[in-house]
């Protein structure tokens, strides 16, 4: 399920019987620099939340190179969908090097 990451929509999801979520990321990423943690602190708590459920955690939506790697740090995520950043950027530098850096940028926030 594809879900805000609000306390009551990530206990729903649950009770629901859904065995993953993702969690929007959306309102993270077009946060301003004075709203971003907030938005970052709302992501980590779902997260939290979901993981004692039972839930596995993904995450997407707006994320990309400059605002990724917050977000791969999260616990307990599992997948980030990131997809328009990706197309974005391979129409510059090619597909392989677009995918290549997002993957390293990842890599090293989650390390």
């Amino acid at each position: 399920a594809f879900i805000d990451p609000d306390p009551d929509i990530v206990k729903a999801t649950a009770e629901a019987g859904c065995r993953y979520v993702e969690l929007h990321t959306g309102p993270y990423a077009n946060a301003t620099p004075e709203t971003r943690e907030a938005e970052l602190d709302r992501l980590r708590s779902a997260c939290e939340l979901a993981h004692s459920l039972g839930l596995g955690v993904n995450a997407g939506h707006g994320l990309d190179l400059e605002n990724v790697a917050p977000v791969a740090r999260l616990p307990h995520i599992e997948e980030l969908n990131i997809g328009f950043a990706l197309v974005s950027e391979a129409l510059t530098v090619g597909v392989d090097t677009a995918v290549r850096t997002m993957k390293a940028v990842i890599s090293e926030a989650s390390a």
